[in-house]
């Protein structure tokens, strides 16, 4: 082995540490992305709107698993078929949230900031796993190993999906 096969050793680790590290970083920061923005709705909106849009959440998958046009959907290109998904899905969320917000009257709900948090963290994660089995994200983008053994395994959607209203019933006073 000369000086040079030691140095392209060198550069191919340097290369492929920094490639995973940069993966890694940009899957967890969707995750960081999606935890901010339901903590900052929390935080300025309020505690019972956010406890309203965790509970549309849910309302709005039961509609969303019988929406009877989803063959009209596009299904190609990949991008497509998961745009249209998430806007349906969207759409209605925010059906759900706008009757669920002046239906449901939380705001005498007390949740502290660490409750928020973990709320919040509950949530981004319902959101990935909603992404990972419910909406064609796999076909545009690949998560690292890290988040797939996180978010695509069967048994874990189960507990992820359920997480938030296991937060709501524990942390909520």
């Amino acid at each position: 082995m000369n000086a040079s096969d030691g140095l392209i050793q060198v550069h191919t680790l340097a290369t492929d540490t920094v490639l995973s590290a940069w993966a890694w970083g940009t899957d967890f920061l969707i995750v960081i992305i999606l935890f901010s923005t339901f903590f900052l709705f929390a935080w300025y909106r309020g505690r019972g709107p956010f406890i309203g849009l965790i509970l549309a959440f849910y309302a709005a998958y039961g509609a969303y698993t019988v929406f009877p046009y989803g063959a009209y959907l596009p299904s190609a290109p990949a991008l497509t078929a998961l745009v249209s998904a998430i806007a349906v899905y969207s759409a209605l969320t925010l059906i759900a949230y706008l009757i669920l917000r002046r239906v449901v009257v939380s705001d005498f709900v007390y949740i502290g900031l660490f409750g928020l948090i973990l709320l919040a963290f509950l949530s981004a994660g319902f959101a990935l796993a909603l992404a990972y089995h419910v909406f064609p994200v796999q076909d545009v983008y690949t998560f690292t190993p890290a988040v797939n053994a996180l978010f695509a395994a069967k048994q874990w959607f189960f507990w992820w999906f359920i997480a938030p209203l296991l937060g709501l019933f524990f942390l909520a006073r």
